[in-house]
């Protein structure tokens, strides 16, 4: 009887070393975790199982310790019990202190990219800004353009009409038509941007259909 007691309390001994160093892993894999939180969850799960188990092993050392018939190594495993259960203590401190720790790295990650999430949005916004602006300065050209050939059509078509009348008028002597075509063209030179001294260049001056 007092064998078996004595095997088991070896199995007890050894499970609960075990354990411990099963803990102590676990633990340092906490302090090293960045992320992310379902990662901190996953270690958490396996610390507390093993927490389980070595309690249950120091549960039954305690209990075996109990049942020894001499008061000597009755005290002698109460005293191994009672170490076991303050180095659980301290793996729980420790736990404890790791998670604070993972938490900590994590929230800071999470706020970096937040940041880096905002910096990228301010970016796009500005760059959709300037691509409104150009777009704007773009139609509003067009627009001038469109006017500045609407405008010409019209006076291009106002010049043909008055040289057409020229053309079938019989009173309208040959020399005021030609004065006529010399002065239509000038108008139609200074809208294209030739300059102001084009007229003197071409000897038109005032009206060729005024008297002379």
């Amino acid at each position: 009887m007092a064998a078996a007691q004595d095997v088991h309390v070896r199995i007890c001994n050894q499970e609960i070393v075990k354990f411990d160093l099963e803990v102590k892993a676990l633990i340092q894999d906490i302090r090293d975790c960045s992320g992310p939180l379902s990662a901190l969850t996953e270690l958490n799960t396996k610390v507390k199982e093993k927490f389980q188990q070595l309690r249950h092993r120091i549960q039954e050392l305690e209990q075996s310790a109990k049942e020894q018939d001499k008061e000597s190594e009755k005290q002698v495993l109460l005293q191994e019990v009672e170490n076991h259960k303050k180095q659980m203590l301290s793996n729980q401190t420790s736990w404890r202190k790791a998670n604070l720790t993972c938490k900590i790295a994590i929230d800071n990650l999470e706020k970096a990219e937040l940041l880096q999430g905002g910096d990228l949005f301010r970016q796009r916004k500005t760059a959709k800004e300037s691509l409104a602006q150009t777009s704007s300065a773009i139609t509003e050209s067009l627009m001038g353009i469109s006017r500045m050939m609407s405008q010409q059509v019209q006076q291009s078509e106002e010049a043909m009409q008055t040289l057409d009348f020229c053309d079938t008028s019989p009173q309208l002597p040959l020399p005021r038509l030609l004065r006529s075509v010399f002065y239509y063209e000038e108008l139609m030179l200074l809208n294209c941007g030739v300059g102001e001294d084009s007229s003197e260049s071409l000897g038109v001056q005032g009206d060729p259909t005024s008297p002379s």
